[in-house]
C-alpha cells in the first residue's frame, strides 16, 4: 500500500492552488484553478475539481482548505471573506458532500504559519509567530506546538491592531491599523511620497517607474533596494521600523522564540529584515535580561498555505 496523503487547498481571491502533501510536508503534485469569486457554489465546485485531480490513484486521508477569510472555531464555516462571496458559508460540509473525505477549514494565514512552524523557517521551535507582509498584514500564532485560534477562531488579525490613534484610515473602518504602516501598500505609499516631495533623492525609483512617482511599484522599490539605492532602503527602513515595534508588542504578549516574516514584501530579504530586527530589539521589554526572539524569513513561499492546511487536516 502506498503512503496515505492529505491534500492542501489554498483558496485566494484570484486563484485556487492545491497540492498533494505527505507527512513530512513534501508536495508531490500541484494543480490550480481561477477563483470564481462571486459565486459560492462555483467556488466549491472548483475546490472539488482540484481535489479530484490530485486524488486520482491516491489514498487520501483528508483535505485541508486554507481560506482567505475569518473561519469559526470549529474550523467548518467561513464567517466572512473580504474578497470572496462567503458570508457564514458552511464550507466544510459543502466540500465533504462533494468529495466524500473529511475536510478541515483554516484561515489562510494560520495555515501558512503552521506550515512554516512545522516544516519551514520555524521548525524545531514550539513558539512561533508568523507575519505575512503583503497588500495587508496578517499572520498566525503557534504556542507550545499548537495553533492558537482564540475563542471565536479569529485570532492573529494582526493588521488591525491600532498602532497610531486617529491615524491613517483603514478599509476595516478604523484608523491607525498596523497594516496601514507595515505592508506592501504602506511601502509603495512611502516611496511615492518620497519621490514626489524629494525627486532629487529618488532618481532610481523614478527611473524604474518611467519618471512618474505614482507608478512606483513594490517590485521597483525591492529592485532599487537590492541595488543599494538610499531612497529605497529608507522606505524599507520606515516599514521595518513599524514592523519591529509592533513585533516588540507581540513579544510582550506571546513571548515567541521565533518570528517568521512571509508574504510578498518579505521576499526582499535582508533589506526588510535588518531594520525590523533593529526596531524589535530597541523596543523589546527587558531586553537586557532576556534572549531576543529570532527573526527568520519564510522558506516555503507560495506552498506554505497548502502544506500547512494539509498537515492541519492530517492532525484534525
Amino acid at each position: 500500500m502506498g503512503q496515505v496523503r492529505t491534500i492542501g487547498v489554498d483558496v485566494g481571491g484570484t486563484k485556487i492552488a492545491a497540492g498533494l502533501v505527505d507527512e513530512d510536508g513534501q508536495v508531490s503534485a500541484t494543480t490550480r484553478r481561477d477563483t470564481p469569486s462571486t459565486d459560492p457554489e462555483r467556488i466549491e465546485e472548483a475546490i472539488s475539481d482540484v481535489v479530484r485531480d490530485l486524488s486520482y490513484g491516491q489514498e487520501i486521508e483528508a483535505v485541508g482548505l486554507a481560506a482567505a477569510g475569518l473561519v469559526d472555531a470549529d474550523r467548518s464555516t467561513v464567517l466572512f471573506a473580504p474578497n470572496l462571496a462567503w458570508r457564514r458559508e458552511p464550507l466544510r460540509d459543502a466540500v465533504e458532500k462533494r468529495c466524500g473525505v473529511p475536510v478541515v477549514v483554516e484561515n489562510d494565514a494560520n495555515a501558512a504559519a503552521w506550515g512554516e512552524a512545522r516544516f519551514g523557517a520555524g521548525r524545531g521551535e514550539a513558539y512561533v509567530v508568523m507575519l505575512t507582509v503583503g497588500t495587508g498584514l496578517g499572520g498566525g500564532i503557534v504556542l507550545a506546538g499548537r495553533m492558537y485560534r482564540g475563542r471565536n477562531g479569529i485570532a492573529a488579525e494582526f493588521g488591525h491592531m491600532t498602532v497610531e490613534e486617529g491615524g491613517r484610515r483603514c478599509g476595516c473602518g478604523s484608523r491607525g491599523c498596523w497594516e496601514r504602516y507595515a505592508s506592501g501598500t504602506a511601502l509603495v505609499r512611502e516611496a511615492q511620497e518620497l519621490a514626489t516631495v524629494s525627486p532629487a533623492t529618488s532618481t532610481r525609483l523614478l527611473e524604474l517607474a518611467g519618471g512618474h512617482a505614482e507608478r512606483i511599484t513594490g517590485m521597483d522599490i525591492s529592485r532599487a533596494a537590492q541595488e543599494g539605492d538610499d531612497a529605497a532602503l529608507e522606505c524599507f527602513g520606515v516599514i521595518g521600523t513599524w514592523l519591529g515595534h509592533g513585533m516588540a508588542a507581540l513579544s510582550a504578549a506571546f513571548d515567541p522564540g521565533t518570528f517568521v516574516l512571509g508574504g510578498g514584501v518579505a521576499e526582499a530579504g535582508e533589506v526588510l529584515r535588518g531594520p525590523t530586527v533593529r526596531a524589535l530589539e530597541e523596543r523589546l521589554t527587558a531586553r537586557s535580561y532576556r534572549p531576543a526572539p529570532k527573526v527568520e524569513m519564510a522558506e516555503l513561499g507560495s506552498l506554505a498555505g497548502i502544506v500547512g492546511a494539509a498537515d492541519l487536516a492530517r492532525q484534525r
